[in-house]
């Protein structure tokens, strides 16, 4: 079972920029095949609404695309949490159409991301990645996907143009 933020970040992160050009995990079999590792049921419908939900959670993460907060709300829609008490405390039980629960959990999941860790959710600084990354730093200053990777690259980059006259 997949903790909220690791849902999240699966989800926003499904679609990398590989050689240059954005990548889709979400597309065709692979994708249900994804869907279905998450805890979904793998229908087209489920899939389709995941990379709504994705396309939208991403846009509100950069801070672009006013309608992305109704697409979020129309995943939403409809769905209801019930309390549980179990000897553990409160479980709160998703009642939403089977086609529509992955969707709604990663929403809900971005909701409980966002409350706890409030602005460290956010996209890579390198604007050539498609990646997101909730920056558990103390300071909460990271701004790549990956130190390996977007971080090495952007410091080299930084350097290289310090250099040059």
């Amino acid at each position: 079972m997949l903790t909220d933020e690791e849902l999240l970040l699966a989800v926003l992160n499904s679609a990398p920029v590989v050689d240059g050009h954005v990548t889709d995990a979400l597309e065709g079999d692979s994708g249900r095949e994804l869907a279905l590792s998450w805890g979904g049921v793998g229908t087209v419908d489920e899939v389709g609404r995941l990379r709504r939900a994705r396309a939208a959670l991403q846009a509100v993460v950069r801070g672009t695309g006013s309608e992305a907060l109704d697409e979020l709300a129309s995943v939403a829609d409809g769905a209801v949490q019930t309390p549980r008490v179990t000897h553990d405390g409160v479980v709160w039980d998703l009642v939403t159409a089977g086609d529509a629960r992955l969707a709604t959990e990663v929403v809900l999941a971005w909701s409980s991301v966002s409350d706890r860790l409030p602005g460290r959710l956010r996209a890579c600084a390198n604007l050539e990645c498609n990646l997101f990354l909730v920056d558990h730093s103390r300071p909460g200053t990271a701004k790549w996907c990956s130190m390996a990777s977007c971080g090495n690259r952007m410091k080299a980059r930084a350097h290289a143009g310090r250099g040059k006259i």
